[in-house]
């Protein structure tokens, strides 16, 4: 087994570190430590792992920075990869939602004897990854006006709902183009399709799902899972059915 440790998780929760460190190494005799302490550890230390399975100890973006760095050497649907979350609730979001438990004992436990959850991949052109969610929110709104969001719950009549424009493509059929407004776009993916939701101004949203989603315009910003990303002008994100083999607790 190889563990390695993001240093954020030991400035946020040295204990929680420290106790998930003592399950896993009392579990497996053959156990290495890495504390990714220099910008190109992780994937120096990935690119030694032999036949070690992986555990990481550390928030969503160092579980996000393992599955891109798999990805990219061809590693990832091999070996099943596991994540003991460690920092504040936002931060350990997306691990949650896949399943893994928020606490270090229980999240070590199942690195230890879980099983194998796939998890459907969404890589874009850019070499990004998504496990949960993304989506290209509106520009910021006109100061004075409340955002987007609020006007929707609201449904005042005398505030207008931003957007932006885009071209929209799910596997080559044009959903918005350049000369009609979009308020935001979702995207997950699950049974091996992306999910896609197009929300306009004024029209019902359009759903649907693609093996691909493109999107083009002058410059739009993104938020893959936790980490914002942007802008940009153009991206190509791509499914990937059960590319991570995620291990979470039995049953």
């Amino acid at each position: 087994m190889l563990i390695l440790i993001d240093p954020r998780a030991r400035r946020t929760d040295g204990e929680s570190v420290r106790i998930a460190r003592d399950v896993l190494c009392a579990g497996v005799r053959d156990a290495k430590v890495c504390l990714l302490d220099r910008p190109q550890a992780m994937m120096h230390a990935l690119a030694r792992r032999g036949g070690r399975r992986v555990v990481i100890i550390g928030d969503d973006r160092a579980l996000l920075r393992a599955v891109g760095v798999l990805l990219s050497t061809g590693g990832l649907t091999r070996h099943p990869l596991a994540v003991v979350p460690v920092g504040p609730g936002p931060a350990v979001a997306l691990a949650r939602a896949l399943g893994v438990p928020a606490d270090a004992v229980a999240a070590s436990r199942a690195a230890l004897s879980g099983a194998e959850r796939t998890v459907d991949v969404l890589t874009d052109d850019a070499g990004g990854v998504v496990l949960s969610m993304l989506g290209i929110p509106a520009p910021e709104p006109e100061a004075g006006r409340r955002p987007w969001w609020r006007s929707a719950r609201r449904a005042d009549p005398e505030e207008r709902v931003p957007a932006q424009r885009l071209r929209i493509e799910a596997d080559g059929e044009v959903l918005a183009d350049l000369d009609e407004p979009v308020a935001d776009v979702s995207v997950s993916a699950s049974d091996g399709m992306a999910h896609i939701v197009v929300r306009r101004q004024a029209d019902a949203a359009v759903t649907v799902t693609a093996r691909s989603v493109t999107v083009s315009g002058p410059g739009f910003s993104y938020r893959a899972d936790s980490v914002d990303c942007g802008p940009a002008q153009s991206r190509t994100w791509q499914v990937l059915p059960a590319a991570l083999r995620l291990r979470v607790p039995a049953g």
